[in-house]
Formats: structure tokens, C-alpha cells, sequence
């Protein structure tokens, strides 16, 4: 069995609710929010349009009409309009669906004088049509957020509450209450696997929250901060835990260490980005890649790939892959020993591919896996060291970066931050990168690295 068979040896399995069956009636509900919102607008125009004395069935307004509905879908999808919050918070509900509708308003009159098509409109037609449209929306919204809250209460999200030594919320109805020592689970910074276990529970919940003893809610807050999930911790007196906001559980208060640093919207842009870019360069890599395993194979003996034990996004351990550049038995897999300028355990080939960065082209498969993505953090193996310290014992906020998916390249890579550790600084530098990366995320950042990685795929410090 192995060590990460091992770490989720006997993990409680919690039913029936579990974050995926919420996370589906979720997104079944902000789909109904949308479908409502159309609704709302289709029925608010056609009202405008009876007020005016226009033609409700009329093609040649509706086309135009249909168009701008779909604009504010588009909008409105970007602005949060059809968040999970928006089914629980009028406010937010209300004020991002205006927001979308006001943009999608001012895009259609611009093609319209754009077009010269205003003689065509009823202008007390349209701006019937638009307040009527905008009022139901509202009602609507605020009818649905009423439902979910009547309906579902406290438990729209599944949360869970980890009891190790603190103290306990009065109510606790609607969470899943588990002892830590019973559940195998400790806050060891030092331990990835332990990290990996707890990654493997939290990937059931929406939120977590800890009650611990005072001495253990500092490690219990760096263990959750690259968790991917809302993370709080009671604490009756407010210390230093450089917290993300102050709420409350049940009554009793809180203090939000960790928050996945991606919203729906960005986690989707972000896959979509992976899929449509890793897909075709795959298809066009693979005679080359072919290549580069024959060439391998007829190096030296052993398998082409190799396969080793990296952290991944939640803290959860993952098997990267890579073409094998060094040698059977000596390569290492848990990465203690760094690879040297002029190491002796490399091949020939293997010179090669890691000059050129070739040896990374495999991990496209696990970005095609959902496991990497094509930008993020770089995973790092388990063991290695920078001044015979262990990466996390240099610098405890290296665990904050596994709250977003390990990337085959990063700011770090851009910034020339590669090769061997061979000082504290090398980790540090690599470390302060990322994070700078997952607190300023943009789709436009990611092409931005992409394009600057043609840069450094040959570096002097790629050996």
C-alpha cells in the first residue's frame, strides 16, 4: 500500500449530503435564475411594447431584442449575476443583475446609432420594455432568494465542523461534526500526506470550520489557507491570524483564514483556457513527442515516463509526469537530492530534453486530467530541501500556494526563479512569485506568462 493509500486509510465518508449534491443543486438553481431573468425581460418587453401600441409579435423588433438578451446573459454571467451567492443575498442578487442589464442597455444603443436603426423603435416602447424588464427581474430575484432561504436555510453549502480541543457553537444543526483524533487528522505542517488527507476530506465540503485549542489554531489556519475552500476558525478572542474577513458560526465568532482565490466564473474561464490550448497542441506535439520516447528508450533502459509524487491545488498529492532524463534507480522520487549543473545521472537525451524544457511536454496530460493547469504555482516534490530545509520549514506560507492548481509554468519560471535550491532565497523568491500570481489572478495574466514562457524554455539554470 502507498503512502498515499495510507493517508486516506479509513477516511470517514460523510452521507447523505455531500458538496457535490449541493454543488448540483446549486448550479440547478442558478440555472433557474437565468432561465427566470430571460423570462423577466422577454415578458417586460412584450408589456413595453403593448403600452406603446407596438406589435408584440413583431420579427423585426424581436430580433435585435433576442440579441440583447443574449448580451446580458453574456454580461450578466461576468458580473456574478448567477453566483450561488446572488441565491441568498438580495442585495447582491439584485444590484449585479441591474449592473448587467444597465451594460446590455447601453450596448444596444450604441448598435442602434451605430446602425441608424432608431427610426424603427419605439422609443416609449424600449424604455417601457426596459424598466418593466428591470422591475421583474428584481421581483423575481428577490421571490428567489425568499424560496432558497425558506427552503434550504443554513444548508445550501455543505460545511463541516473539525472539533479539536475548542469550543463548540451552541447549534450545529445542518453540519457534519467530526472529532480530529477520531478522523486521524492533526495540524502537522511537516506532514504532506497529513495535508493530503485533510484535502481528500475538505473535497466533500463547501466550508469548514475548526474549533482547536488555542496552541494548534495558528497551524490549523496555515493547513486550511491552501485548502481551495472557505476555511474559518472559532476563536472567542481575535488574535494575529492574518484573517481574510470576521464572521460567525452559529453565533459564536469566527475569523476567515481561507478562501478558494478563484469565483466560478474564473475557475471556468481558466479550464476553458486549459482545454481549448492543451488539446490541439497535443494533437500537433505527438509525432514529436513519439519521437522523444523512441529516442529515450534506445538511451537507456527503463520506462519513458517518469511519474512522481507532487502537492496539487487543495493540498491534495498528485503523480506528475515527465520523460525520464536520468537514469533507472537514480532519479529519485522524492526529490531530496537536486539536480546539479553537470549531474552525472542524467542521460544523454536527457541533457536534451531538460535544456529545452521537452522533458516537461507530458504534464499537457495532466493539465488534460484536470490536475495542472497550464499556469499556476510550480509543484515541487516532497522532499525537497533548500539549505537542508525542507521548502515549508523555510517559509510556512509556501502551503498557501496549493490554493490555486499547479501550473507547468508560472510567474516564477518568467521571472527566471528555476533550477536548483540552493539557498533559502531560491525558495523565498519562488514562493513570493506565486503568490503575487493567486492574490492577482486574470485570464489576461495567464496568456501574458504563456507567451513570456517562449522566453526562458532554454535557460541556463534548465539542467
Amino acid at each position: 500500500m502507498s503512502k498515499i493509500d495510507l493517508a486516506i486509510k479509513d477516511i470517514p465518508r460523510f452521507q447523505p449530503v455531500t458538496a457535490a449534491s449541493l454543488r448540483n443543486v446549486r448550479l440547478m438553481l442558478c440555472l433557474l435564475l437565468l432561465v427566470a431573468d430571460m423570462i423577466a425581460l422577454t415578458t417586460g418587453f412584450a408589456l413595453g411594447l403593448k403600452a406603446a401600441g407596438q406589435p408584440v409579435m413583431s420579427n423585426w423588433l424581436w430580433q435585435p431584442l433576442t440579441g440583447g438578451m443574449i448580451v446580458y446573459g453574456m454580461l450578466a454571467f461576468h458580473n456574478q449575476a448567477f453566483n450561488p451567492r446572488c441565491l441568498t443575498s438580495m442585495t447582491a442578487s439584485c444590484r449585479s443583475a441591474v449592473t448587467a442589464l444597465a451594460g446590455t442597455v447601453l450596448i444596444f444603443m450604441l448598435v442602434v446609432f451605430s446602425l441608424k436603426a432608431t427610426g424603427h423603435l419605439s422609443r416609449l416602447g424600449v424604455s417601457s420594455g426596459i424598466f418593466t424588464g428591470a422591475a421583474l427581474i428584481m421581483i423575481q430575484r428577490m421571490m428567489m432568494v425568499q424560496a432558497v432561504r425558506r427552503h434550504f436555510g443554513d444548508g445550501l453549502f455543505a460545511q463541516l465542523l473539525i472539533v479539536d480541543g475548542g469550543i463548540l457553537p451552541d447549534h450545529v444543526d445542518g453540519m457534519t461534526v467530526i472529532e480530529a483524533d477520531a478522523a486521524g487528522l492533526r495540524p502537522d505542517l511537516d506532514d504532506p500526506y497529513m495535508l493530503h488527507r485533510l484535502g481528500t476530506i475538505l473535497e466533500e465540503f463547501d466550508r469548514v470550520v475548526i474549533a482547536s485549542a488555542i496552541d494548534r489554531k495558528d497551524d490549523w489556519a496555515q493547513m486550511l489557507k491552501g485548502g481551495n475552500i472557505v476555511g474559518e476558525i472559532i476563536v472567542p478572542d481575535l488574535d494575529s491570524m492574518a484573517p481574510l474577513a470576521v464572521q460567525n458560526c452559529r453565533g459564536m465568532p469566527t475569523l476567515v483564514v481561507a478562501r478558494g482565490p478563484l469565483n466560478l466564473a474564473n475557475r471556468a474561464k481558466k479550464r476553458l483556457l486549459d482545454i481549448v490550448l492543451t488539446v490541439p497542441v497535443l494533437i500537433a506535439l505527438a509525432p514529436a513527442m513519439a519521437v522523444v520516447a523512441i529516442l529515450i528508450k534506445l538511451d537507456s533502459p527503463g520506462p519513458i515516463f517518469f511519474r512522481q509524487e507532487r502537492i496539487g491545488r487543495g493540498n491534495r498529492i498528485f503523480h506528475i509526469l515527465k520523460f525520464r532524463s536520468m537514469r533507472v534507480n537514480q532519479a529519485g522520487t522524492d526529490g531530496a537530492t537536486s539536480t546539479q549543473r553537470d549531474d552525472d545521472r542524467i542521460t544523454r537525451v536527457g541533457a536534451f530534453i531538460r535544456k529545452t524544457s521537452i522533458d516537461e511536454l507530458p504534464q499537457l496530460i495532466n493539465v488534460l486530467m484536470g490536475e495542472m493547469s497550464l499556469v499556476g504555482p510550480r509543484p515541487h516534490a516532497l522532499g525537497s530541501k533548500a539549505e537542508d530545509q525542507l521548502f515549508w520549514e523555510v517559509d510556512r506560507q509556501y502551503w498557501h500556494r496549493h490554493a490555486l492548481k499547479p501550473g507547468i509554468t508560472g510567474l516564477a519560471q518568467i521571472r527566471g526563479f528555476r533550477g536548483a535550491t540552493e539557498t533559502r532565497r531560491d525558495i523565498l523568491n519562488r514562493v513570493e512569485a506565486d503568490l503575487e500570481y493567486l492574490h492577482g489572478w486574470s485570464l489576461m495574466r495567464d496568456i501574458a506568462i504563456m507567451v513570456g514562457t517562449l522566453n526562458v524554455l532554454v535557460h541556463r539554470n534548465a539542467y
